[in-house]
């Protein structure tokens, strides 16, 4: 069942244009300008602290009686050109509260200006400085996770990958959210579905600008054409309204083949990222996704 408020939502979002729908320029200014909006945390008593992480400009998100050794790495999404961890506060701040766990927001490079994989290098060097290293400047962690949505979806299993074929440590769990899985934008939904969030029409200037003249299909930028054997659990949570839709889809079929513990959960009614929209469906989807951070926790003391 869809909620009331989560049919009236996606009406409303029906009655304008997507962004990149109407045929109008790529408005990138005003992407940037909207996807960079500091958000405040519902809860006054959570705790906001910029500093470098691994080098990478970075946010931490604490909420009280969070354990300092348990982190998450947050990666926002903005089609790769746009967005910032400041954006993302409640989402993190919800997480660090559920969890009991510290979150970690990155403002990894964005392009035109600086092309793959500089984004997915300050990823990797923002997880690696977590794993070393906690808010208060305490030790090594003791747990850590990845997430992210959208083309920050895509960066959360670039990172695996990355992590994995480098020797790195791999966090416990991962939990792409509406994530960006192939670039070649073969996916079925590219076509069929009509995402009131944002238009495929503007999905080939996004490649674009993010990889110039790369290969969309090489696996660190579209993790879907990766191989999976040895990345540790996933939850893959993807709405039915979306463009991207079946990258999750397709992303939860190649894992499970590589031998992948994966959940995928396709939300009736939902549109890009719902975890964000304030709707009842957007509050379940963050309780799953604590739960099954918390199972791994649970096991880890065991």
């Amino acid at each position: 069942m869809v909620s009331r408020e989560g049919r009236e939502y996606l009406q409303q979002l029906r009655q304008r244009p997507a962004f990149g729908a109407s045929g109008n320029a790529f408005d990138l200014e005003g992407l940037r300008l909207g996807m960079g909006l500091r958000q405040a945390p519902a809860d006054a008593a959570v705790t906001c602290r910029r500093a470098p992480v691994g080098g990478v400009p970075c946010e931490w998100v604490v909420a009280p009686g969070a354990d300092l050794a348990v982190r998450l790495l947050y990666l926002h999404g903005g089609g790769y050109v746009s967005g910032c961890g400041a954006n993302y506060v409640p989402l993190a701040a919800e997480l660090s509260a559920a969890v009991r766990c510290a979150v970690l927001l990155p403002d990894y490079r964005l392009a035109p200006e600086h092309r793959f994989p500089a984004g997915l290098e300050d990823c990797v060097c923002a997880y690696q400085g977590m794993l070393a290293a906690g808010p208060d400047g305490s030790g090594p962690a003791r747990a850590t996770f990845i997430a992210g949505d959208s083309a920050g979806g895509g960066l959360c299993l670039s990172t695996l990958l990355a992590l994995r074929d480098r020797g790195l440590p791999l966090p416990l769990a991962a939990m792409p959210l509406s994530a960006c899985t192939d670039l070649t934008m073969a996916s079925p939904s590219m076509r069929t579905e009509e995402d009131p969030i944002c238009s495929a029409r503007a999905m080939p200037v996004f490649v674009k600008l993010y990889l110039g003249d790369a290969d969309p299909g090489a696996p660190l930028v579209s993790p879907l054409f990766g191989d999976f054997r040895g990345i540790p659990p996933l939850l893959i949570q993807v709405g039915e309204h979306e463009m991207l839709r079946d990258d999750s889809v397709r992303l939860a079929a190649k894992a499970r083949a590589d031998g992948v513990d994966v959940r995928l959960e396709v939300w009736p009614g939902m549109v890009h990222v719902f975890q964000i929209r304030g709707l009842p469906e957007s509050r379940e989807a963050v309780a799953h996704l604590a739960a099954f951070m918390r199972s791994f926790l649970v096991a880890l003391q065991a």
